[in-house]
């Protein structure tokens, strides 16, 4: 098994493609999105204070705004909400005890929030203000004022790469474990190598172990190489250091195992060489669209976000995100791993089913 594991290990560092799709392609996202640098997706998500005023015109026409979504959750869950960046401001509507403006707005925010987000919300709120003057309040000044200095509790600052790089890496492992594995097994089957294996006095199962460890451990390089640009070049969150490194390099290796499951589906069911990639990118090329690798799934249409969630790379990307930058554990991420752990199970049991050997 470890001749077998050297051998191919050997096979995948000569192989131009396996190095272009698996270090190359996602290092150019990471440097480019890297090189942008504070700019990122623009999710406008807002909560209100519970001491806000509702009695006014202006609650419910922010309530019914289509580019803001309303978060409500209360206490310490929107405080930790806020603390990480997962919505951008709490509004707070008061009577400014004047005649003109009869009210006020207030904006708490945080430091892990990207400073655009709240540029947004302030235009959307001015645009509100004047939308309201126009057909209520033409002979007053306006009916509330902004407070341009937005409060700012303590969090870490949000970067593009914090989002960017965990979809790529999964991706970067996707690719790798489809693509890599249906091509490696259809050639070997094509060219009698598993059939010359399978008469030799080696288990079966070593056969196909040794096959899969080369590139478990090709794919783990290449995720080092991966975080270890993120973090040094541009900055990746690592909360807890080397912890939290190996927390994300155990989820690779669990969605490796996972995506290679794919791969030995493909090529058991390919009838040829050519039909390798069509099959490939049936399993690949929707789970890069719509499982959050560029931007979140919210910014889908409502009926297709549980589609986005049924994936297996969006529950990969999800819990590397909470590792990495919120510092959650692998424990606590239970419900993204017991997914990619169904997910397994379902996939190598239509692998054993389909598999050959010739």
């Amino acid at each position: 098994m470890l001749a077998i594991t050297k051998g191919s290990l050997r096979a995948i560092f000569r192989s131009p493609s396996a190095v272009i799709f698996s270090i190359a392609f996602p290092l150019v996202f990471i440097l480019v999105f890297g090189f942008i640098g504070n700019g990122g997706r623009v999710s406008v998500n807002v909560a209100f204070d519970q001491s806000s005023d509702t009695i006014n015109p202006i609650y419910p026409a922010i309530r019914h705004i289509a580019g803001i979504n309303l978060v409500t959750k209360t206490g310490e869950a929107l405080r930790e909400d806020l603390e990480k960046g997962r919505i951008t401001a709490i509004i707070k509507i008061e009577k400014s005890g004047l005649a003109n403006p009869p009210y006020k707005i207030s904006l708490t925010s945080s430091e892990a929030v990207n400073p655009q987000n709240i540029q947004v919300l302030q235009s959307i709120l001015n645009a509100v203000i004047a939308g309201i003057n126009q057909k209520s309040y033409t002979d007053a000044p306006t009916i509330a004022m902004i407070n341009n200095t937005v409060t700012k509790v303590p969090g870490r600052i949000y970067r593009t790469i914090d989002f960017i790089l965990p979809g790529q890496l999964g991706f970067s492992l996707l690719s790798s474990g489809v693509f890599g594995v249906a091509f490696l097994f259809f050639n070997l089957r094509q060219q009698l190598v598993l059939k010359r294996f399978y008469a030799t006095p080696i288990r079966r199962s070593y056969i196909v172990l040794g096959e899969a460890l080369s590139r478990v451990l090709f794919q783990m390089l290449t995720s080092v190489i991966v975080i270890g640009i993120g973090h040094y070049i541009f900055h990746f969150t690592l909360v807890h250091g080397f912890q939290t490194f190996m927390e994300i390099m155990v989820l690779s290796f669990v969605a490796l195992i996972l995506f290679m499951g794919f791969g030995f589906i493909v090529s058991s069911v390919a009838k040829s060489e050519s039909t390798i990639p069509p099959f490939a990118n049936l399993i690949t090329l929707p789970q890069f669209l719509l499982a959050g690798t560029f931007f979140s799934i919210e910014a889908f249409p409502t009926w297709l976000q549980p589609i986005c969630r049924i994936l297996p790379l969006t529950h990969f990307n999800n819990a590397m995100r909470n590792i990495s930058f919120e510092g959650a554990s692998l424990a606590s991420c239970w419900k993204e791993l017991g997914i990619l752990g169904i997910w397994t199970v379902v996939v190598y049991t239509v692998a054993f089913k389909t598999f050959k050997w010739e």
